[in-house]
C-alpha cells in the first residue's frame, strides 16, 4: 500500500473502532489461569489504597510472570489485561496519595510491568491506552460503546468521577472510528481529483469531531472540580527518578498518562497538515507517540507521507474541521483551568509539561492555518 493514499477497506479496524481494540477488552483472566490472582487484587485496589501500609502490601504480592510464546490474538487481549493490572499496581505505589511519592519500584512489580511493556513495544508505565483504551466493557455487548453502555474494569479509586472521566475517553475514542473512515474516503478522493468527494469527506469528518466535542463538553455531569485534582489525579502522575528494581539500578522518568497520547488529534494533524510552530511543545507531543500503541504511530507516519486535502477542499468543509478541533483543544483547555489550575496552580501536568500556555498554542495554530481567516 502506497503511503500517499490510505484506502480505508485496508484498515479495518481503524473504520470500525478506531484506536479501541479491534475486540471489545478482556474484563478478566480465566478462574483457572494464574494471572485470575490479578483480578482480584484490581477489584480490591480502591479499597488497599485507602490504607497507608499499602505499599508493604505491593511490595510483597507474588505477581506471575508472563510466559513466553508466540502472541496470538487472544494471548495479546489477555497482555494488555496483565499490562492494566500490573500498571495501574506499579502507579498505585509510586504514587499513594497518602504517602510521599516513591523513588524505587520493588522487582515483583518492576519485572511483570516491564516484560508486559516490552512485549507491547511501549515504555514500563501506565499510559493512556491502559487507562482507557483498554479499560472498558459494555453492559450489552450488542449495544453502543457509548456512555450509559459502558463501565471500566480498573481503578484507583472508588469515586464514580474516575469511572466517568475514562469513559467520556472511551466513547470519544469510539467516535474516531467514524473520523478515520471518512479520512480514507477523503484521501481516495484526493487520489481520484474528486474535489466533490473531499469536501463531503470534510464535512463527515468535521462531523465526527464536532460529536466528540459534545462528548468532552459532559465532563461535568457526573465528575466533581473539587475531587479529581487531589483523589484520583495524583496516580496518574509522571514517574520521576523512579528505580525499577532489578532491571535498571538508573533511576528513570517516564510521562504519566495524558490524553496528549490519545492518537485521534495527531491523526487529525498530520491529515490536515496543521503546521504547528517547532518548540518543546511539538517535541513533547512528539515524544508522547512512544506511549502509543505502535499500530498506533504507523497511522499517524501514513497520514503524514499522505497527500494534503487542503488544495481541492472547499474552505467552509476544510475549515470546519479545524474549528471542531480548535474548539475541542479549547473545552480541554477550560476543564484544565476548572479541574486542576484553580485548585492547584502546578505548571506541570500529569505527562509533565506546562500543559496551560501549551494548549494555548495548539488553539491559535489550528485557527490560524483556516482557508478563510
Amino acid at each position: 500500500m502506497s503511503r500517499l493514499m490510505i484506502d480505508p477497506t485496508s484498515l479495518p479496524a481503524f473504520a470500525t473502532r478506531g484506536f479501541l481494540p479491534e475486540r471489545d477488552p478482556l474484563t478478566s483472566f480465566a478462574p483457572d489461569s494464574p494471572f485470575a490472582v490479578l483480578d482480584e487484587i484490581g477489584r480490591d485496589l480502591p479499597s488497599l489504597l485507602e490504607d497507608r501500609r499499602f505499599g508493604q502490601y505491593a511490595s510483597a504480592l507474588n505477581i506471575p510472570d508472563w510466559p513466553d510464546g508466540a502472541l496470538t490474538e487472544e494471548r495479546r487481549r489477555e497482555l494488555r489485561l496483565y499490562y492494566v493490572r500490573v500498571g495501574f499496581l506499579a502507579s498505585a505505589y509510586i504514587n499513594q496519595v497518602s504517602e510521599p511519592a516513591a523513588t524505587l519500584l520493588p522487582n515483583n512489580l518492576a519485572r511483570p510491568l516491564v516484560r508486559a511493556c516490552t512485549l507491547l513495544q511501549r515504555p514500563p508505565i501506565l499510559s493512556y491506552d491502559g487507562y482507557a483504551l483498554y479499560n472498558w466493557k459494555r453492559f450489552d455487548p450488542h449495544g453502543p460503546i457509548a456512555l450509559g453502555n459502558i463501565d471500566t474494569l480498573q481503578n484507583f479509586v472508588h469515586l464514580y468521577d474516575e469511572h466517568w472521566f475514562i469513559l467520556v475517553h472511551v466513547e470519544i475514542e469510539a467516535i474516531a472510528a467514524d473520523v478515520l473512515s471518512a479520512m480514507g474516503r477523503c484521501l481516495v478522493a484526493v487520489g481520484k481529483g474528486d474535489k466533490e468527494g473531499v469536501s463531503r469527506s470534510l464535512r463527515e469528518i468535521a462531523a465526527g469531531v464536532w460529536r466528540q466535542v459534545a462528548v468532552l463538553e459532559r465532563i461535568p455531569e457526573k465528575m466533581d472540580a473539587s475531587l479529581y485534582y487531589r483523589t484520583f489525579r495524583p496516580y496518574i502522575r509522571f514517574f520521576e527518578n523512579v528505580v525499577y528494581e532489578g532491571i535498571d539500578e538508573r533511576p528513570m522518568n517516564f510521562r504519566g498518562e495524558t490524553g496528549a497520547q490519545s492518537s485521534i488529534m495527531p491523526s487529525l494533524v498530520a491529515f490536515m497538515k496543521i503546521p504547528h510552530r517547532q518548540s518543546m511543545l511539538t517535541d513533547h507531543l512528539s515524544d508522547m507517540r512512544r506511549f502509543m500503541p505502535p499500530r498506533h504511530r504507523h497511522l499517524i507516519a501514513d497520514l503524514e507521507a499522505a497527500a494534503s486535502p487542503r488544495e481541492m477542499a472547499d474552505p467552509a468543509a476544510y475549515d470546519d474541521v479545524l474549528e471542531a478541533m480548535a474548539t475541542f483543544r479549547e473545552i480541554h483547555y477550560r476543564w484544565a483551568q476548572e479541574y486542576i489550575n484553580r485548585w492547584i496552580p502546578d505548571p506541570r501536568g500529569t505527562g509533565g509539561t506546562p500543559y496551560m500556555s501549551w494548549l494555548k498554542q495548539l488553539i491559535d495554530e489550528t485557527r490560524a492555518y483556516k482557508l478563510k481567516n
